[in-house]
């Protein structure tokens, strides 16, 4: 690894190093996307969008992969994941795809994703979080306190199911949904996840990460003990790595939506309902 640029008085305040994040994905780009995590996330999106008895007719498309998800999506209107998004209105549908976890602030994101859709349109997001590369967290936290006796920010924290569904209604979205997919992965060793993790160009660009070189004995340090303690359950000389789909969904409001009751509105008792259940 080599020394990297010192921070700048106005990254001090932001969680992510915007520069070093595009760098990241045009190095992926350059020597070939790992794509598997986003055709799985294309898939269930498209599963969900079957499941609902409409024809999505303006599409737009929030991602900082447009090569990868234009081709799943070939009708949407793509634009980059930036702080201000460049949607048009009026959409039925926008999918924001593999990003938000990298977003500086999600709710600004979502809530440009709602104003850009039409009375009744679909908002959908997936991203990374929960208990994504959990495993990998905790052994280079233990490796790092164990070598320096400090710990730098090496791993973008993930964000919460529960925290995540609620960025839907703090953006003004109806009918919020949020629910997830865990993917047990296998590599052969910490480095191998790396490398990976560099050809999805999701690897460090957090504004407070180290600028210099990491200690070689960190890395080897965190690889033995990924080894011993996240063993893969059907290979134990391979590792477990998990990934952690989070998908979002909300309806831009509408009056023909349904609309929870008033409180004081229900027509029988709470003691008489349970009394018919004993």
């Amino acid at each position: 690894m080599s020394p990297e640029t010192p921070i700048t008085a106005a990254q001090v305040n932001r969680l992510i190093d915007r520069p070093a994040l595009i760098q990241r994905r045009d190095r992926a780009r350059g020597f070939g996307v790992a794509d598997p995590l986003h055709r799985i996330a294309a898939d269930e999106i498209e599963d969900r969008l079957a499941e609902i008895n409409r024809r999505f007719t303006r599409v737009g498309l929030v991602t900082g992969w447009p090569e990868l998800w234009q081709g799943w999506f070939p009708d949407a209107i793509a634009v980059p994941d930036t702080e201000v998004l460049d949607l048009p209105g009026d959409l039925d549908l926008v999918i924001h795809a593999m990003s938000l976890h990298w977003a500086e602030d999600p709710v600004g994101q979502i809530v440009q994703c709602a104003r850009a859709l039409k009375p009744d349109g679909l908002f959908i997001a997936v991203c990374f979080g929960g208990d994504t590369l959990n495993e990998l967290r905790d052994v280079l936290t233990r490796a790092e306190i164990d070598t320096t006796g400090g710990l730098s920010p090496r791993l973008l924290p993930m964000g919460e199911l529960r925290d995540m569904g609620g960025l839907l209604s703090r953006a003004g979205l109806a009918l919020p949904v949020a629910d997830h997919l865990t993917l047990p992965a296998s590599y052969r060793d910490l480095f191998h996840l790396i490398r990976d993790l560099r050809a999805m160009g999701e690897t460090n660009a957090l504004a407070a990460r180290p600028r210099h070189a990491t200690r070689r004995e960190i890395f080897d340090r965190a690889a033995a003990d990924y080894a011993t303690r996240y063993p893969d359950p059907d290979d134990p000389s391979r590792i477990r790595a998990t990934f952690d789909l989070i998908f979002l969904t909300g309806w831009a409001p509408d009056p023909s939506q349904q609309q929870p009751l008033r409180p004081g509105s229900a027509k029988l008792p709470l003691a008489d309902v349970l009394k018919t259940r004993t």
